[in-house]
């Protein structure tokens, strides 16, 4: 199969696809690998390193997506990539679907096969290809808000860990999965006072049973959540339902409730935001302020911190890319159903119910169209 990687376009997104450990890996099981140049410079990666393990250098995405049977990517597909895709082409990246009707349709349009990194399972109910950079997110979560919090950002001017006799920020997280679980471990590790709400009991016992002391837990009813609302000096939003828009659980009228100058730090923004006010931002301007209330909203945050996330993403996603390349699509989705999971799109056709749901499409079963 020709395996193809272009260069990430999205604004200040610096991961890349494929490290050259991946192209080793496709180009041992005999695959072409054809990389863009420059594709992995930012990661770190120079195009050197991706020519000393077999891979194909291109001048152009242009001729990356006119090669390559599969496109491997980080983030989804921008208007002018979704132009070049084709009829019967693999795509394998993030999509984030529910909340951007554009790019489905342009992906339905295409006639492609999208398989989406975010909608992908596994034996324990997780999500594996969404859970590196969900760790990564979260861990970034209170850094990012720290910043935000201080005075020169139009934050309140308060110090995560305070001093002694000063008392440290109150951080409230919404959500207790993989992004809030280490959001909360962060912010605590700086000091900060950490309480983490989540509706899923099973999940207050185990971040109880696992983490004692070190932060505070709740369940997330609207009059406890309100009530630390108003406490908060930030608020970090990490909740998720897998391939659906993500609930929005603050009100703008709430914002006159909270501190003024507090944070909100949106991890579910890719997903359309948990917070009414958000909006997706940039690394070049992260920061927005909405009646008095500083908004963190940068929709690839790990692409701040370019080689550890594409190290990571790659350990995680490459034994699903090599799936897919020796035995093809279909093959590959009606042995492992887990992978049938992450397909979105096929030939025209909508194949996961969250994101027609959100948008209104009709949705065909993705074991009809695997089985042909």
């Amino acid at each position: 199969m020709q395996i193809g990687c272009p260069k990430e376009i999205k604004p200040q997104e610096f991961r890349v696809g494929m490290t050259p450990n991946a192209t080793w890996e496709a180009v041992t099981h005999g695959h072409d690998v054809i990389i863009e140049t420059g594709a992995g410079a930012d990661a770190g990666f120079p195009d050197a390193d991706y020519a000393a393990v077999g891979a194909q250098i291109a001048n152009t995405a242009a001729e990356v997506f006119a090669t390559a049977d599969m496109i491997v990517k980080v983030k989804e597909p921008q208007a002018s990539e979704r132009k070049m895709l084709r009829e019967g082409q693999v795509l394998f990246t993030y999509l984030h679907l529910a909340p951007d009707p554009a790019q489905t349709h342009d992906l339905l349009a295409s006639g492609c096969t999208a398989i989406a990194y975010e909608t992908v399972t596994d034996d324990r109910g997780g999500l594996p290809l969404l859970a590196p950079m969900s760790e990564v997110a979260g861990r970034l979560a209170p850094q990012v808000g720290a910043w935000t919090l201080q005075k020169a950002n139009g934050g309140r001017g308060v110090l995560m860990g305070g001093v002694p006799g000063v008392g440290p920020t109150r951080v409230l997280v919404i959500g207790g999965g993989v992004v809030g679980t280490h959001a909360a471990r962060i912010a605590a590790g700086m000091g900060a006072d950490v309480t983490v709400l989540d509706r899923s009991l099973p999940r207050l016992r185990y971040l109880d049973d696992t983490f004692g002391s070190v932060f505070k837990t709740g369940y997330s009813s609207a009059g406890l959540l309100a009530e630390h609302l108003e406490q908060a000096d930030m608020v970090v939003g990490a909740v998720l339902i897998p391939g659906a828009e993500a609930p929005k659980l603050v009100s703008r009228a709430q914002l006159s409730e909270m501190k003024p100058s507090a944070a909100l730090v949106d991890v579910a923004i890719d997903q359309g935001g948990c917070f009414e006010t958000s909006k997706a931002t940039t690394h070049a301007n992260p920061i927005y302020e909405v009646d008095g209330i500083m908004h963190y909203c940068v929709a690839n945050m790990p692409g701040a911190v370019a080689r550890t996330s594409t190290i990571a993403l790659g350990n995680a996603t490459m034994p699903y890319m090599l799936a897919l390349a020796d035995k093809g699509w279909q093959q590959a989705c009606a042995d492992d159903p887990h992978l049938m999971a992450g397909l979105n799109v096929h030939a025209g056709q909508l194949t996961y119910y969250a994101v027609g749901k959100a948008l209104g499409l009709n949705v065909v079963s993705p074991q009809l169209v695997v089985k042909g």
